[in-house]
């Protein structure tokens, strides 16, 4: 057994856990924190995307004993209590979800790249969504939920 200590949606926390428990097993199990979905278990469909110190990190892929002393997201965090985060509102303005099991790691991978990308051409939202599978969709609407979010964020409303 080993002690960690992580920051999670800005909550700290303590566990003692298994060295080889994955990150999502962590967060799911033992945070509940369901939001994070496993897919693949293999790192290739995104679906367990988190920000690990901001970044977008695979959890699946991951052990929880690489997070200790490390501040993680997970979509739970992502919005204010109550409301939704824009990328969320964009995503259901424009039909950008349908069974919604792949939307949380869409999300927690979009949200840095809008940081990072304020005006992304539709050429590099898809390049930033092509680490993310949806089963769903056809991609088309999460790439206007991404437009939409991505205009929002330099037009904020009255």
């Amino acid at each position: 057994m080993r002690r960690i200590a992580v920051t999670v949606n800005g909550r700290a926390y303590e566990r003692e856990i298994e060295p080889r428990l994955l990150l999502s097993d962590f967060l799911r199990h033992e945070l509940g924190l369901t939001g994070t979905h496993v897919g693949c278990e293999h790192g290739v469909c995104g679906a367990c995307t988190i920000l690990f110190d901001g970044e977008p990190v695979r959890s699946c892929i991951m052990l929880a004993v690489q997070a200790d002393g490390h501040a993680l997201t997970t979509v739970e965090g992502l919005a204010p209590a109550g409301g939704l985060h824009p990328l969320q509102e964009a995503f259901w303005e424009c039909h950008g979800l349908q069974c919604g099991f792949c939307t949380p790691g869409f999300l927690m991978t979009l949200v840095p790249f809008l940081e990072a990308n304020p005006d992304p051409s539709e050429e590099e939202i898809r390049q930033a969504l092509s680490g993310n599978l949806c089963r769903c969709t056809g991609y088309q609407h999460i790439v206007d939920a991404v437009k939409l979010a991505a205009e929002r964020r330099r037009t904020p409303s009255p």
